[in-house]
């Protein structure tokens, strides 16, 4: 059954990735949009640049510099975004910035003064307009929101991000246990990111006499820092390097903890493949600092997806994702997992996803068993959670 619901996800993925952005699961407009704005086509001819259509259709409310035009000025309270800022301005994917040009403000729970174009402007003219948006932000190095692409239940991504994500994985067979991780990132600078993950786990004994006990509380707490040494919006590719160490914080006699100091070097990388296709994959090697205690171990997660989006192209992102892991503990045979799932994105803004899949062990199943996977995503540098529904 697990095989065949394998074949089955990776139909999907073949499926999804030959799709544009712009199809829908469903179609239909999203209510709340303001009038959509109109322009004289005699003053926009044929051919303009991203820069005329800025400054005939945009300037007006932020500014010829990109900065925004002050709010006394404008006639509202509601700022208007300052395009200058490099954090903001790169943050966000391409078919975003599309979306809130082509159907206003609302269409990302946003503000409704930011009007719709897409009466007025053809998605080739919002496109470029867009482009010429980004060159207000003058600093270099700031990797773009397109290469950073769904996150997947296992393989860590390439894109130095501001998440916290609640993931819990719960055994289907054997000593039964519930494992929960809590992940803080926060980005650094333009291309770094430290992280802090704190375990809380609730694990079954395995007594050889006797009735099972519950064991409940902190785990190995990791702390964490990558660095993207490459991103390239042009190539669709991002790659990084960093490290972890996992503290022994966790009780090892219980079973919470493995009693050692770990280090664990890692390389990242990130690939787009067409319009809504990515590839991920993630190498590292666990360095324990007792041998006697844990032992080497190296792994390779690979992640394959590809994002379906509802609402011509504008609405929620349904994003199935296959993930192959391979993990070779020292001394011992390689151990193969195969991890079906799917993330979907709740606010308007898409900051806020739930991720759910299972790992399937292809080998070594008498030791190793099924687990059930998900996560709550919370990009907190866009907004408050609770922000953007509507």
């Amino acid at each position: 059954m697990f095989l065949r619901a394998a074949v089955v996800w990776v139909l999907m993925l073949v499926a999804a990735a030959s799709l544009r952005a712009a199809p829908g699961l469903t179609a239909g407009q999203t209510a709340g949009q303001t009038a959509p704005a109109s322009l004289p086509a005699s003053v926009l001819p044929p051919g303009s640049s991203g820069e005329d259509i800025y400054r005939l259709a945009c300037a007006a409310c932020h500014g010829a510099d990109g900065a925004g035009v002050p709010r006394a000025a404008l006639g509202f309270e509601q700022p208007v975004p300052d395009f200058t800022d490099c954090q903001f301005a790169t943050g966000e994917p391409f078919p975003d910035w599309v979306a809130v040009v082509h159907e206003g403000g609302p269409i990302r729970g946003l503000d409704r003064h930011m009007p719709r174009f897409g009466d007025a402007l053809s998605v080739e003219e919002i496109e470029r307009v867009v482009r010429y948006l980004w060159t207000f932000c003058t600093e270099p190095g700031w990797p773009r929101g397109d290469l950073n692409f769904p996150r997947p239940l296992f393989t860590e991504k390439a894109f130095p991000e501001n998440e916290a994500v609640l993931t819990t994985v719960v055994n289907g067979r054997g000593p039964k246990g519930i494992g929960n991780e809590l992940v803080y990132e926060r980005r650094v600078g333009r291309r770094s990111q430290f992280e802090v993950i704190l375990p809380f786990n609730i694990q079954q004994d395995s007594p050889t006499t006797g009735a099972a006990r519950w064991n409940r509380g902190l785990g190995d707490v990791v702390l964490g820092f990558k660095h993207a040494l490459y991103a390239s919006v042009d190539t669709g590719r991002i790659v990084s390097a960093g490290g972890e160490i996992v503290l022994p914080t966790g009780k090892e006699s219980a079973g919470l903890g493995s009693g050692v100091t770990v280090f664990e070097p890692f390389v990242l990388a990130g690939q787009a493949i067409g319009s809504t296709g990515f590839a991920q994959i993630h190498a590292a090697l666990e360095l324990p600092s007792d041998r006697s205690k844990a032992s080497r171990e190296a792994f390779v997660r690979t992640a394959v997806g590809a994002s379906l989006l509802q609402d011509r192209g504008f609405g929620r992102a349904w994003t199935p994702i296959l993930e192959v892991l391979w993990a070779r503990p020292e001394g011992e045979r390689s151990e193969w997992d195969l991890v079906p799932q799917m993330q979907v994105t709740l606010s308007k803004l898409q900051h806020v996803a739930i991720g759910a899949g299972v790992r399937i062990p292809l080998n070594g199943r008498g030791e190793r068993h099924p687990q059930a996977v998900t996560y709550l995503l919370w990009d907190w540098f866009d907004g408050g959670f609770l922000d953007f529904w509507r």
